[in-house]
């Protein structure tokens, strides 16, 4: 039977360091090696697989289990990407165990859903249950920045699916991985994030008034939206699983040198929207803001994400099914609403039932001693093999 724990120590080990964007090298970035040990995990598993080119040195790597009970499909949906390990105080790579809790970078978010997923698929295989349909698990690449892996997924089985033989059609279900504390998340919130850029002329700093500075125009900007992020509890109800719509600039750039007046600021926007939002529309209601209250020029550069939520409105039958098996498994838990937001939401928005599931808390996720707790990783272990196990007699009805 496959360890989740020993399969867990192994996934910390290859870093899988998403950049964020940043121009970074090395063998800890990007997604690569990771694939070849997740591929060559499900070729030993004597079942159908694909690593699908996504990107330079990123791939979304897919497998298929095909159980006694013909019809509908599960899918597992796991990220092999991690955030940076700047900061850390511990090892990143190195896994340790101590006190019940296994500590290293993905850890928490999400290799250890991912160890969870793969062993429970693993146990699938080689019991292959009576009741078990197909489970197809996907291992995809850059969640944390702008997921390319799940949108390629799913152009496959939407536009092309003469280029895979895995998921050539929509799952009926998906289940995704990421740190619940073994609850049921039904509802999130998304992110839309975009740039705004002001430009100015560059000139010696030791006579200012001969150019025209662009981060004192981004100053005037950065005031109002302030203002407008205040302001949006009124604007927007608040959900009452998800809570509030937010904004927040989270990143700031501009100029080349202290002594030269700068001719160019961009900075970044996060707002994150709620179920019943539309993603763009919350982007161009912005813009709008800025020009009726401020007086300089500015460029809205086009969004690397559009935020797309998930509602509780098309998973309730789904979210029975998981909570009842988390149920038997590890005692009572809840469905809930996070603020956060996943792969889930991109399945739901074309028309396949999704919740997210995990062992491990949000809390721990990105921190400087990243840890999950052992006896979770192997409770969601169980909870994901008795979905699995039973999904030819639930999944239809789900």
């Amino acid at each position: 039977m496959t360890d989740p724990l020993l399969l867990l120590q192994q996934l910390i080990a290859i870093p899988s360091v998403n950049p964020m964007g940043r121009d970074l090298t090395g063998p800890e970035y990007f997604e690569s090696r990771l694939s070849d040990f997740l591929f060559s995990f499900f070729r030993d598993l004597g079942v159908p697989c694909e690593r699908q080119e996504v990107g330079a040195d990123r791939a979304n790597v897919v497998a298929r289990y095909d159980g006694p009970a013909a019809g509908p499909t599960l899918l597992f949906d796991a990220h092999q990407d991690t955030v940076p390990v700047d900061g850390m105080i511990l090892p990143p790579f190195t896994p340790e165990i101590r006190d019940g809790r296994i500590y290293g970078r993905g850890a928490c978010d999400v290799k250890g859903g991912m160890a969870a997923m793969m062993a429970a698929f693993a146990r699938l295989v080689r019991e292959r249950p009576a009741g078990s349909a197909s489970v197809v698990m996907s291992c995809t690449c850059d969640e944390e920045a702008t997921q390319q892996g799940v949108h390629d997924l799913i152009r496959r089985w939407r536009e092309a699916p003469e280029t895979t033989q895995i998921l050539p059609v929509a799952p009926t279900a998906a289940v995704v991985a990421e740190p619940t504390d073994l609850d049921v998340v039904v509802a999130h919130r998304g992110a839309s994030r975009w740039k705004i850029r002001t430009t100015g002329k560059a000139c010696h700093s030791s006579d200012p008034s001969r150019g025209e500075n662009a981060i004192y125009k981004m100053a005037r900007i950065l005031t109002v939206l302030e203002e407008y992020a205040a302001t949006l509890p009124k604007r927007v109800p608040e959900h009452p699983l998800c809570g509030p719509a937010t904004l927040s600039v989270g990143l700031i750039t501009g100029g080349v040198s202290v002594n030269t007046v700068p001719a160019e600021c961009s900075i970044e926007i996060d707002r994150r929207v709620v179920p019943g939002e539309d993603g763009l529309a919350v982007i161009d209601a912005v813009g709008d803001y800025l020009r009726e209250h401020v007086d300089v020029d500015f460029e809205m550069l086009p969004p690397w994400i559009i935020g797309t939520s998930l509602s509780d409105e098309h998973n309730g039958p789904l979210s029975d099914q998981v909570l009842a098996a988390v149920t038997e498994v590890a005692g009572p838990r809840r469905k809930v609403g996070v603020p956060y937001g996943t792969h889930a939401s991109r399945f739901d928005d074309v028309g396949v039932p999704s919740v997210v599931f995990g062992p491990g808390s949000i809390t721990k996720a990105h921190t400087v001693d990243e840890w999950l707790p052992i006896d979770e990783l192997h409770m969601a272990t169980d909870v994901l093999y008795r979905l699995g196990a039973t999904s030819g007699e639930w999944l239809g009805k789900a």
